[in-house]
């Protein structure tokens, strides 16, 4: 998307990173990322209530309550598979407002067994989406726990659920010159407004040029993701106790040169640089280095990974092999006057060209673990 820098919104996040990048010099795109999302102060996670239809976007949860349900049901099934023990820890990352939990929890009503192990916990940093979540789940009969931090989770047994977390972890960006590859930056041009520049790259090891972007051509943008503070503790948790995963999110299943960066406000999308602290900033979900970067995580040996990963597959892929499609009809007969929206709902998270094939579904489990349920 072009810049108009004309259209610029004149955040008091947008103030204090002018200010800043005048001070101190050019931000990274990684900085820059995480300055909007996670600032003290002005940060759009910090402050705003982004899902729904008041909010910027519409998850999956907030689609349809099948999409948990299943996921719910999933888990169970994930529990099993460990052998079904006495605790379990059900984490979510990044939960909005709470539907997906509140979804999944109210089908594992069929599973007491599951429900009787169950430690919930909830991994968000903003009180605003804390405050929801806890509306959200009042009515269930179980302790909630929330955490700040994947890694603040006590080990034993675990699921994780993460459904559009990956694409809001920072990144960074390189671009392509006749001279190399340098850091895309943040900077401010002559009439204090931001705009995209370029500086030298970090010292050599910390962003290597992967193989598919050696022979790109000037002005190519490359999007370098680090997925650390999540195969880090994944595979902590792994190595004391089974462990099973489910990401899912938007993205593409390989590794590709582009800008995959991305603002959303309002439910439209914006240039990144326009509104600072009031945008949603995503990237597209480069699968290919999750898999690579959760299997390297943690592991010693490459025949004896800690973590092994399923996939991945399409969301419609995903959903449809977990029955999402029986499990409308029966929600339909039961609930006829809701059927039309029933049905809008499943064809759009199955959608061709959609969420159906945009979103994909990746699987991560304990080395000794079967494959995990859908893939």
């Amino acid at each position: 998307m072009n810049y108009d820098p004309d259209a610029r919104r004149d955040t008091p996040l947008s103030c204090n990173l002018i200010a800043r990048i005048k001070r101190d010099g050019p931000l990274t795109v990684r900085q820059y990322m995480t300055a909007c999302l996670q600032d003290a102060d002005h940060g759009y996670y910090r402050r705003r209530e982004a899902i729904g239809r008041t909010g910027d976007f519409i998850t999956a949860p907030e689609i349809s309550q099948i999409f948990g349900e299943l996921i719910g049901l999933w888990s169970a099934v994930v529990w099993q598979q460990m052998g079904g023990p006495s605790r379990i820890n059900l984490i979510e990352l990044g939960p909005g407002r709470g539907s997906l939990m509140r979804d999944a929890l109210r089908a594992l009503r069929l599973v007491p067994d599951f429900l009787s192990a169950a430690n919930v916990h909830l991994v968000e940093s903003s009180e605003t989406l804390r405050a929801a979540q806890t509306e959200t789940l009042g009515a269930i009969d179980l302790p909630i726990n929330w955490h700040p931090r994947l890694e603040d989770v006590p080990e034993g047994p675990t699921i994780v659920i993460g459904n559009e977390f990956l694409d809001a972890l920072p990144v960074e960006q390189l671009i392509a010159t006749p001279s190399g590859w340098r850091c895309r930056s943040v900077t401010v041009d002559d009439l204090d407004r931001l705009q995209f520049g370029e500086i030298a790259l970090p010292p050599s090891g910390r962003l290597d040029i992967p193989v598919h972007a050696e022979n790109a051509p000037a002005g190519s943008i490359l999007t370098v993701p680090n997925f650390s503070e999540l195969s880090a503790p994944l595979a902590s948790l792994g190595k004391s106790a089974p462990l099973a995963a489910l990401l899912i999110d938007y993205g593409h299943a390989a590794s590709e040169i582009g800008d995959s960066l991305q603002a959303v406000r309002d439910h439209h999308h914006e240039h990144p640089l326009t509104s600072p602290g009031e945008a949603d900033l995503t990237t597209q979900v480069d699968f290919e280095a999750v898999r690579t970067q959760i299997t390297m995580s943690g592991s010693e040996n490459a025949a004896d990974p800690t973590l092994v990963v399923d996939g991945p597959i399409t969301q419609a892929e995903f959903l449809g092999a977990l029955g999402i499609v029986q499990r409308a009809s029966r929600l339909m007969a039961a609930n006829p006057i809701e059927a039309g929206n029933i049905e809008l709902g499943v064809a759009r998270l199955l959608a061709p060209q959609g969420m159906g094939t945009r979103f994909k579904a990746l699987g991560v489990r304990s080395g000794r673990l079967p494959t995990l349920p859908g893939f």
